[in-house]
């Protein structure tokens, strides 16, 4: 018998990951916008499960310039022109 606590937990455990673009450290903000402070910085060759999405400020990248920006933890976002998910748009659900 499946409980939602073990759903949640599988459901985490097999969360899509995807790859941060190659030869970068991506700044980790706590909103989606580079006037939000830095949280932290993923290291090269980081692949991220993407929470959710909002629209923010709009960046340019590796994989172009988007308007879009990847929730990947609690208070943590990265813009999504930084992480290969090979859709222009949403891969995620809309963040709250």
């Amino acid at each position: 018998m499946d409980t939602d606590e073990n759903k949640t937990t599988t459901m985490a455990a097999t969360a899509t990951r995807y790859a941060v673009a190659p030869g970068y450290r991506v700044n980790v903000r706590s909103g989606p916008s580079t006037q939000y402070p830095i949280v932290r910085a993923l290291p090269l060759g980081a692949t991220v499960a993407i929470t959710c999405q909002k629209y923010g400020e709009w960046i340019s990248g590796p994989y172009g310039t988007t308007r879009i920006w990847d929730n990947i933890a609690p208070g943590e976002y990265i813009s999504d022109a930084y992480v290969r998910t090979g859709s222009d748009g949403f891969v995620a659900p809309r963040c709250a």
